[in-house]
């Protein structure tokens, strides 16, 4: 059910004050909890909570020909099902646009990030490589689905191991797995600042999220800003835009070390 308007405009007058109606400050996330390998079947996976919003993350690994335009490297694609589960504002049938939307963000911020070593996963020269798969599930919409999947996605890609292939018989042997796990760089961490009026916040909740005007999520690591995505309605100045930068960078600061426990 969408937020109604008088609920946006009390949410409005709260953060115009620098508050928000569960006491949180402007730049505080709820509480992050991760749990990997929750899936016997999946070469990786993970849960992740933030605050009442859940996700599960799976990540599968085939065998298929290497994209034309890198013939040494391996392949990547992210899908996302927003479950009726999860949300009355989602229903069943092909992807919509928040679900597609969703999946192109997360592959960016992987990709763009270097995370993987796609090198690593070829086998064969433009002939034989490993795709990994990266299947993200809402199981509870609460706000902020895009962070809790991109935190999601690298948790399952840390504990994601290589399954077995019978190069004779020219298959995977899924459920059995070698000690190799998927080749990691540094790890992004996924960051969507709001803006709501002229104040910015994270990880809103669902009606937070309702009353946002413009949204940006970004890729980031020690490495700096990987990749970026704005969304609703509302333009960015540039300055504002600086500033949502600087914001980002602050979170990610605070963010990154609890996320990174986590996930050792």
């Amino acid at each position: 059910m969408e937020t109604s308007k008088l609920t946006k405009d009390r949410i409005k007058k709260f953060i115009e004050g620098g508050k928000r109606f569960d006491g949180r400050g402007l730049d505080e996330f709820r509480e992050i909890i991760i749990e990997k390998g929750i899936s016997k079947k999946a070469e990786g996976s993970a849960r992740v909570r933030i605050g009442k919003t859940e996700v599960l993350v799976g990540v599968k690994m085939g065998i298929g020909e290497p994209y034309p335009d890198s013939l040494d490297e391996g392949n990547m694609m992210v899908t996302t099902e927003l479950t009726p589960l999860s949300s009355d504002r989602f229903e069943l049938g092909p992807p919509r646009i928040e679900a597609i939307e969703l999946a192109r963000i997360i592959d960016r911020g992987v990709r763009e990030s270097k995370l993987i070593d796609f090198k690593k996963l070829c086998l064969e020269e433009g002939k034989k490589v490993w795709t990994v798969f990266i299947d993200i599930y809402s199981i509870n919409d609460d706000g902020n689905l895009l962070d809790a999947a991109g935190i999601g996605a690298i948790a399952a890609l840390s504990i994601a191991k290589i399954p077995k292939y019978d190069e004779k018989e020219g298959k995977v042997l899924y459920g059995e797995w070698t000690n190799n796990k998927i080749p990691l760089n540094f790890l992004p961490l996924s960051c969507t600042i709001h803006k709501i009026d002229d104040k910015l916040i994270v990880d809103p909740n669902r009606e937070e999220e309702d009353a946002s005007e413009a949204r940006v999520t970004l890729s980031i690591s020690e490495k700096g800003i990987h990749a970026m995505q704005k969304g609703n309605a509302k333009e960015l100045k540039i300055e504002e835009f600086n500033e949502i930068l600087d914001f980002a960078e602050k979170n990610w600061e605070k963010l990154f070390p609890k996320v990174e426990k986590m996930l050792k």
